[in-house]
């Protein structure tokens, strides 16, 4: 039998009347959600930092450096291979890094820790990879001996990893979800590019990308803002892979707002604020900050669908920082500055995310919209996902200044036509499984 739970969220708008917004939330995905827990998050964390440094290029010698941290992240996941029956599988993929004149001195081995949860369709080659990277850093980018804590930046993305392989191992989700601790972010992305080009040239059929890079601050420097209601989400528009054919096809359907990193970012705003309560998720439209680069642009760049998560308020007085005391103000990136029921919050959301894209049906194909006729209503066309089947499907439809998806409709066609132009309106299909799970929505192509 098929339950589900019913929140109820009384708004009071500016025109001064109630409206009921009546959410749905999967009890097995919020039953995992409610079993992230602080303390586990604290314990992870305070083991990673004890290695000292986490630098790239460290030394290891009695328990300190970035191997040792490697083999503790190995370890962690490791230890929950028993829950999986046999579907868990965690190595470290190590591969050498020559010396490029800048960060880099000497040749280097490195490695990614990646936890694989096998998915139990063996017809669906799905993979949703989920990252934070285990390196840190002090002011100096190439000081490899100073204590470099890097709690929040970014032990707190690695632990959300341990946490949610704890909590999902045990879990049969049909897609392949992987998750990783990439090294050498602090260095140029080095992990992450690592594993971008292994994904395309063993033709992944990658789904989504989302990389966490501090989710644990919620007090902002200068400003000093406090806030742990909020998590941001950093996203392309225009494709960094684009060929010539996409930007034609971009131009002519007016999507700079609606690529597939758009599209995930859209998803993780709706399924993590269904799920988690008290945060916002806000939809940041562009790819990473000033002066930042972050491990999910070279899967952007390989063509991937892939958005970065961040909180919402840094503090640049404990990112990349020697530790020390000046005028009276602490510097570095210290387990003390974590605030976690934030941390709690952001890793319950990604938790959300990936149960939910994994459970749902894929895609729907060849999403169309027909163009060769002058009229005031609007038909859209689908075929149905290759992998997992699907309940109905919700046409998706929002102004065009719109950045939300504001209405949806059900059907169980794999057709429709609906009562408004094509002129005013952008228009996504997604499929829904007959729990309620919902796959990524597609943008429609104009078929004449």
């Amino acid at each position: 039998m098929r339950i589900k739970y019913f929140v109820l969220f009384f708004i009071w708008s500016s025109t001064c009347f109630s409206q009921i917004t009546t959410i749905q939330r999967n009890p097995e995905v919020l039953s995992m959600a409610n079993q992230v827990s602080q303390d586990s998050l604290k314990e992870y964390l305070q083991g990673l930092v004890a290695f000292g440094t986490r630098h790239s290029l460290s030394q290891d010698s009695q328990g300190r450096g970035i191997e040792a941290a490697r083999q503790y992240v190995l370890t962690k996941f490791r230890s929950f291979e028993p829950l999986a029956g046999g579907r868990l599988s965690s190595k470290i993929d190590y591969f050498t890094v020559a010396p490029d004149g800048k960060r880099i001195t000497q040749e280097t081995r490195m490695g990614n820790v990646m936890a694989t949860l096998k998915g139990t369709d063996p017809k669906d080659d799905r993979v949703f990879v989920v990252s934070g990277h285990i390196d840190s850093r002090v002011s100096d980018i190439m000081n490899s001996e100073s204590d470099a804590p890097g709690a929040n930046d970014d032990g707190s993305g690695v632990v959300a990893l341990i946490e949610m392989v704890r909590i999902m191992s045990s879990r049969p989700f049909p897609a392949t979800i992987v998750f990783v601790a990439v090294s050498g972010e602090e260095q140029g992305l080095i992990g992450a590019t690592h594993l971008a080009k292994k994904a395309k040239a063993e033709n992944w059929n990658l789904v989504a990308m989302i990389n966490n890079d501090m989710i644990g601050n919620s007090r902002s420097s200068g400003t000093e803002l406090r806030d742990n209601t909020k998590l941001r989400v950093f996203s392309e528009g225009v494709p960094l892979f684009e060929t010539d054919e996409m930007a034609t096809l971009r131009r002519q359907t007016s999507a700079e707002n609606d690529s597939k990193s758009r599209q995930l970012a859209r998803y993780i705003k709706e399924v993590g604020e269904r799920y988690v309560d008290h945060l916002e998720i806000k939809l940041l439209y562009r790819n990473d900050r000033f002066l930042r680069g972050g491990d999910h642009t070279p899967f952007s760049r390989k063509g991937f669908a892939a958005v970065r998560l961040c909180e919402m308020n840094e503090n640049y007085i404990q990112q990349h920082q020697d530790i020390r005391v000046e005028k009276g103000i602490a510097y570095g990136d210290k387990v003390e500055h974590i605030d976690f029921e934030y941390l709690r919050k952001n890793t319950a959301a990604n938790l959300v995310v990936l149960a939910s894209l994994a459970r749902a049906p894929s895609v729907p194909r060849e999403v169309g919209i027909l163009i060769s006729e002058l009229t005031n209503n609007s038909q859209l066309t689908w075929v149905a996902p290759a992998f997992g089947e699907a309940e109905g499907y919700y046409v998706l439809m929002r102004e065009t200044s719109s950045s939300m998806w504001e209405k949806k409709i059900y059907t169980k066609d794999t057709t429709i036509e609906i009562p408004y132009s094509k002129d005013n309106y952008f228009f996504a299909v997604q499929a829904v499984s007959n729990e309620g799970e919902e796959s990524m929505p597609v943008f429609p192509i104009p078929i004449r």
